[in-house]
């Protein structure tokens, strides 16, 4: 069974900020009971024709992705957008999305059914997305090809979570990680989830991390 995010809904975190802002936002977010994040590598236009003349029209930035209940995700957004002054021009991007079901985090385990009554509108894929370690994206692939899935993308980031961070030489190091992207048919889920969950043992501390979002409309998809 998965996570249910009824009655407690679930939120995923979208945060784009300068380069090496990431991993000073996520400990904020931690203080206000977000467990972790995770961090991803890219790159952002300046429209500035000054930039631009001197070459440095391209920026670096960082996409921090953090998952929680509405309540305790609000309350994160809340303080980082006052300390951070999110509400600046330039300082940084913010969006939430819901999440139909999470699971691997322990704060958010409601079982629940993922094929139960949603609305009229019947979902027909869903977009899993799986974070775990570095060297664990392939097997979290061959997991869900076993049980009908047509393969995915896997993406490298970073992680700091309450079971990732260790320390040398009183300094924290945030350990690489992958993130593979998987869009379901959504009669496959369960059973694609299932498979990962198993086989990488997501329900131990610090295995990683599952989470299932609702898709409304698709495009270059062919069976």
């Amino acid at each position: 069974m998965l996570s249910k995010p009824n009655p407690i809904d679930i939120e995923l975190i979208y945060i784009i900020v300068n380069y090496g802002s990431g991993s000073k936002l996520i400990h904020t977010a931690k203080q206000c009971g977000v467990t972790g994040g995770t961090i991803l590598l890219g790159r952002g236009t300046v429209n500035s024709k000054f930039l631009g003349f001197l070459g440095l029209s391209d920026e670096r930035k960082e996409i921090v992705l953090m998952i929680a209940e509405k309540e305790t995700a609000y309350q994160a957004l809340e303080k980082l957008n006052k300390k951070y002054e999110l509400y600046k021009p330039n300082h940084g991007i913010v969006f939430t999305t819901s999440v139909i079901a999470a699971v691997g985090t322990a704060r958010l385990k409601h079982e629940f059914d993922i094929n139960e009554e949603r609305g009229a509108e019947e979902t027909m894929y869903h977009f899993i997305t799986v974070i775990v370690d570095k060297g664990k994206a392939e097997d979290v692939i061959e997991a869900a090809v076993k049980v009908g899935s047509k393969g995915g993308t896997i993406i490298n980031g970073r992680g700091s979570g309450i079971h990732e961070t260790s320390k040398l030489f009183a300094m924290e190091i945030e350990p690489e990680k992958e993130i593979v992207l998987i869009l379901s048919e959504a009669e496959s889920t369960i059973a694609i989830v299932s498979s990962i969950r198993s086989e990488l043992k997501i329900d131990a501390p610090g295995n990683g991390i599952i989470f299932i979002q609702d898709v409304n409309k698709t495009f270059g998809i062919y069976k």
